[in-house]
């Protein structure tokens, strides 16, 4: 009876183990089987789409100011008084260079020569043979009882006589040959040298006197138009800053070919420039030194102006776009004068006004 019990016993306790062992063996494969599982995506989270916005058109305000209308040229410094030597003679030789750059010269000093020697020779030649022929006409002359007709000696007079011109020109192209400086100064430019063969009209020296230097510079044909003796003008000379002075001279009016006979290229004199007076020039400088102009040819106190960007026009039509608390609204206004970045209102606008630029 006992040992049935414990018989029976063990067996109810071998099966309770043996389930307590599968379901432990579920909960683990249970456990197990969920991480096997493949993990769910993140869902992607998008930026916010913002619409881009649209630039408000710049306002400005209508204002008052002086203004001043300019125009502008490049220049540089120069002597008051300096000119470029040459030679007449067409297709010489340097004989002699006498000076080089910065060497200061006297009035009627010798700068350089050509080489005339031909010429010298042909002109000794001549002067031999006008010689020759002046004894033997005295001598025909005196000898002369009427044999010969009038016409016969007025001729060999002309011919005599035509001699004597070709002499004079051999005399003048040697002296031509020789070339002075036309006034006391410094050489300031030499672009030959001893050798060289040079054209008429070519530079040979330039001459100035450097104690006399002025503002000399170039504007266009166009801007000419617009400039007067006496106007005023700011210069910027380079080192030195900006001073204030006037238009002294107007540069004169350019020659076309065929009012240059000859060939000859025009001088580079201080009358091909617009020649500006300084209040007060300022010391130190040299000649040559690089500057810019601006020539005031308009001026107007108390201008009612805008910027040139809130001005607008259609077909002959000048208006502007006015905001205020209504709104906006276009405006026709009636303009001035006109700078790169101004232009004056004469009707239409009031100071304090604001109008849209774009």
């Amino acid at each position: 009876m006992s040992i049935r019990w414990l018989t029976g016993n063990s067996s109810l306790h071998k099966r309770s183990k043996t389930i307590l062992t599968v379901v432990l063996a579920v909960s683990m494969i249970a456990a197990s089987g969920c991480s096997l599982l493949p993990k769910e995506e993140e869902e992607e989270v998008l930026p916010a789409i913002t619409p881009p916005k649209i630039s408000a058109k710049p306002e400005h305000t209508v204002k008052t100011t002086t203004l001043e209308t300019k125009v502008r040229g490049a220049g540089r410094l120069m002597s008051t008084k300096e000119e470029i030597l040459y030679f007449t003679e067409d297709n010489k030789r340097i004989k002699e260079m006498y000076v080089k750059s910065g060497d200061a010269v006297t009035a009627g000093q010798l700068i350089a020569e050509l080489d005339v020697s031909t010429l010298e020779s042909e002109l000794r030649t001549l002067r031999l043979q006008q010689r020759s022929e002046e004894l033997a006409m005295i001598e025909k002359l005196r000898k002369s009882d009427g044999d010969q007709s009038a016409t016969e000696l007025e001729q060999a007079k002309i011919q005599f006589e035509l001699k004597k011109e070709k002499l004079t020109e051999l005399e003048t192209s040697i002296a031509k040959a020789k070339l002075s400086a036309p006034f006391g100064g410094t050489i300031v430019s030499v672009p030959v040298k001893k050798g060289d063969s040079v054209k008429a009209y070519d530079d040979i020296a330039v001459v100035a006197d450097l104690n006399e230097l002025t503002v000399v510079a170039d504007l266009s044909a166009d801007d000419l138009k617009k400039v007067a003796v006496g106007m005023e003008v700011l210069v910027d000379i380079n080192m030195a800053g900006q001073h204030k002075g006037k238009v002294k001279q107007l540069p004169a009016p350019k020659q076309d070919n065929n009012n240059n006979p000859g060939g000859q290229k025009k001088q580079d004199t201080i009358d091909n420039y617009l020649v500006v007076e300084l209040d007060a020039f300022p010391q130190g400088l040299n000649r040559g030194t690089p500057l810019s102009v601006q020539v005031i040819t308009q001026r107007k106190e108390n201008a009612v102006v805008i910027p040139a960007s809130a001005l607008r026009s259609y077909s002959g039509r000048n208006y502007v776009q006015v905001v205020d608390d209504k709104g906006k609204r276009e405006v026709d206004v009636e303009i001035g004068q006109q700078t790169s970045t101004e232009v004056e209102i004469l009707k239409g606008l009031q100071p304090g006004q604001k109008v849209v630029g774009r």
